[in-house]
């Protein structure tokens, strides 16, 4: 069963609020834990410099994103949790890719031209306050994806563009240089919960309606209070449609709570009984996280920590397939004999070889294209079990050398980075085959 590889970047332009945790943390922790799926998330602080002039800001918010995603249960140990700015080879990738793109590509950018469209209308120059980050913001976005061989990507539809452009990028790469990439697929999320904000409006910081995921007690209880309600005095029935609290509720609540408050709507529940309860189902659920955060907040180390952890474990896919890419566009050494025409002629590829030896037992080993050992295996009693490995190998990649039956050791100087590339190699040149 091929490994599913997921990517999610998070900007680091503000605070976490229960719509974040709804509508993406929750459910994104969730689908970490699904077996069968490798989980990327970054957080996306070269992003967060397209908008944010503020220094501070960005690193204050780096620290609580992180902090709000740990504390919610995402667990660095099972997936790949990494800062944008750690992986050097995200932004050498971005110009790689900037080169095979078509600028009228990014002209058609949704970003790019709401700026275009805004200043026109406003009679100043097309660009006028465009800075270049926001019309490259798509490459780097397809630099964030393809880096990993994303194979989906959850975005909601107003992000779609983005990942039909990385498709682009991929395709071109490919097509110029030889067989790279894997087309990223959009996770269209139809069915995230979007929370509306104190006044009613979507839960958003442009609208400054928002509510702290892990605002104190005292805090989450004032800002519940002063949710927008209507005049409907106690006693009288009220209405669930439309109803800002009771939407809140409910993305907390289970159905059999969400009905009964339904009913107390209907039986004419006070607002101040009704937001009361509003405010203890949510704390009943964060409570116990707001400690995990708090603790993290306050040893800043800890998840600087985490972050490097996850960016060391992120650059052992990242550093060997920059290799490749480099070596593929010409930036190699002087004495490295040049194909004529890249794609003329096809890619070399590691080979696993698998046979017996005298003893009667079963054996393989991984070969780079020009022949050096790379992976050597064990002795196997059954050469089935030995080619199920070597499939694990292809289909999983470095992470399937720990479940493997017998000891498997590096060739002479051979590093995991090496490994990894070439195994990454394979998966590609197989995904990369038409059906």
């Amino acid at each position: 069963m091929r490994i599913e590889r997921f990517l999610t970047g998070i900007t680091t332009s503000g605070t976490p609020h229960l719509g974040n945790y709804v509508g993406s943390i929750r459910p994104s922790v969730g689908h970490s834990l699904r077996p069968g799926v490798e989980s990327f998330y970054f957080l996306a602080d070269y992003h967060a410099l397209i908008k944010v002039e503020d220094p501070a800001r960005i690193q204050r918010s780096t620290l609580e994103i992180a902090a709000s995603w740990l504390a919610c249960g995402l667990n660095p140990d099972r997936v790949v949790f990494y800062r944008q700015s750690d992986v050097p080879e995200i932004p050498e990738l971005t110009w790689f890719l900037s080169c095979v793109l078509g600028k009228g590509v990014l002209n058609r950018a949704h970003a790019y031209k709401a700026a275009v469209d805004k200043n026109t209308a406003a009679g100043n120059d097309p660009d006028a306050d465009v800075n270049v980050g926001l019309f490259m913001y798509p490459v780097l976005m397809g630099a964030d994806i393809l880096m990993f061989n994303a194979h989906q990507v959850p975005v909601g539809r107003d992000q779609v563009q983005h990942i039909e452009m990385a498709r682009d990028m991929a395709h071109s790469f490919n097509h110029r240089y030889g067989e790279h990439f894997v087309a990223p697929e959009a996770a269209i999320e139809d069915h995230v919960a979007t929370l509306p904000g104190l006044d009613g409006r979507k839960m958003s910081k442009s609208y400054d309606n928002t509510i702290p995921l892990f605002a104190p007690r005292e805090q989450l209880k004032k800002l519940i209070g002063s949710i927008v309600t209507d005049s409907t005095l106690p006693g009288e029935a009220k209405a669930v449609e439309g109803s800002t609290l009771f939407q809140i509720y409910q993305a907390f609540a289970s159905a059999t709570e969400t009905e009964a408050l339904r009913q107390a709507y209907a039986a004419g529940i006070s607002w101040a009984d009704a937001k009361h309860l509003v405010f203890e189902r949510i704390d009943q659920e964060i409570a116990p996280m707001r400690a995990a955060y708090q603790d993290l907040i306050d040893n800043p180390a800890k998840i600087e920590a985490i972050l490097l952890a996850g960016a060391a474990k992120a650059r052992t896919i990242a550093t060997p397939l920059m290799s490749q890419l480099r070596h593929a566009v010409g930036l190699r050494p002087l004495q490295t004999h040049a194909s004529t025409t890249t794609k003329a002629v096809k890619q070399a590829l590691p080979v696993f070889k698998q046979y017996r030896e005298s003893d009667g037992q079963f054996y393989f080993k991984l070969l780079s294209d020009d022949g050096k050992l790379l992976l050597q295996s064990g002795a196997f009693a059954s050469p089935k079990v030995a080619g199920q490995t070597i499939v694990a190998l292809q289909t999983n990649g470095i992470t399937a050398t720990q479940a493997s039956p017998v000891v498997l050791k590096n060739g002479p100087g051979v590093t995991d980075s090496d490994i990894a590339a070439a195994l990454q190699a394979l998966q590609i040149a197989k995904e990369a085959k038409p059906a």
